[in-house]
């Protein structure tokens, strides 16, 4: 019995004895590590001046005196219809379904008697087809109801259409009604932070940004130059440096030339 006892004790010692396994200091400093690359601040790109931005934007306007936005259009109401139908959806894949759409409905009433069967056949090449079939109609009815069936001149009443927002009113209200807005999609967004014309986290930050810097005599065309930049030369993973008319300007860490 007393043996039994001494071997518990023995075995008991030994375990509260037993040294304790070191931590591994690679395990315990990976969120350390992490924390602090993370805190890191990011380098921001010395802001343009005043004549680098007038520079740039007399370049584009020698370039492309008189811009055009892509989207085939016949009058605003069909401009309206054609930038919600863009949404997650190239300019030529809508052109490609509208221009049969837009022969038989170029105005809310025509489109309303089509109805929304017939529009989702003309556009069920474009995504989200089903969901912006239904748009387009109650979009046509609240324009008849409210607005006399004609396109709205306000950005607010715009917004109040189904399928439309700010990028929506924005286009519209310049390339229908001649205002000076500022659209902002993924080419404009990626050429506003890249270059540091206009960085931004947001589309609206990058629009106001743009805003601010831009010389009114540039801003009618403004949006489609960048446009048109973001979506033929400041590609989204080539850009081609080599060819770009603001090489000299831009402030990407990483241009080719």
């Amino acid at each position: 019995m007393a043996k039994i006892i001494r071997a518990q004790r023995t075995k008991t010692s030994s375990v509260r004895s037993a040294p304790k396994k070191p931590a591994n200091k690679a395990t315990k400093s990976l969120p350390q590590r992490a924390a602090k690359k993370s805190a890191k601040p990011k380098l921001k790109s010395k802001p343009w001046t005043a004549a680098e931005v007038y520079e740039a934007f007399n370049r584009f306007r020698k370039a492309n005196p008189e811009p055009k936005g892509e989207l085939e259009h016949l009058n605003p109401y069909t401009l309206l219809v054609a930038v919600v139908l863009s949404a997650q959806a190239t300019d030529a894949g809508v052109n490609k379904a509208t221009r049969e759409l837009f022969a038989v409905a170029d105005t809310p009433e025509k489109m309303l008697a089509l109805g929304e069967e017939r529009v989702r056949d003309y556009i069920k090449t474009i995504g989200l087809y089903r969901n912006k079939a239904k748009n387009v109609i109650v979009l046509s009815e609240k324009l008849i109801a409210e607005f006399g069936g004609e396109v709205p001149r306000t950005r607010a009443e715009i917004e109040s259409l189904p399928g439309a927002g700010r990028k929506t009113a924005n286009v519209v209200l310049n390339m229908a009604f001649g205002e000076h807005t500022m659209a902002v999609d993924t080419h404009v967004f990626r050429v506003g932070n890249r270059t540091g014309l206009a960085p931004g986290e947001t589309p609206l930050e990058v629009e106001l940004g743009l805003e601010k810097v831009i010389p009114p005599e540039f801003k009618l065309h403004a949006h489609h130059w960048l446009i048109l930049h973001g979506r033929y030369t400041c590609l989204a993973r080539k850009p081609r440096c080599e060819v770009c008319l603001i090489n000299d300007l831009c402030r990407w860490p990483e241009k080719t030339v």
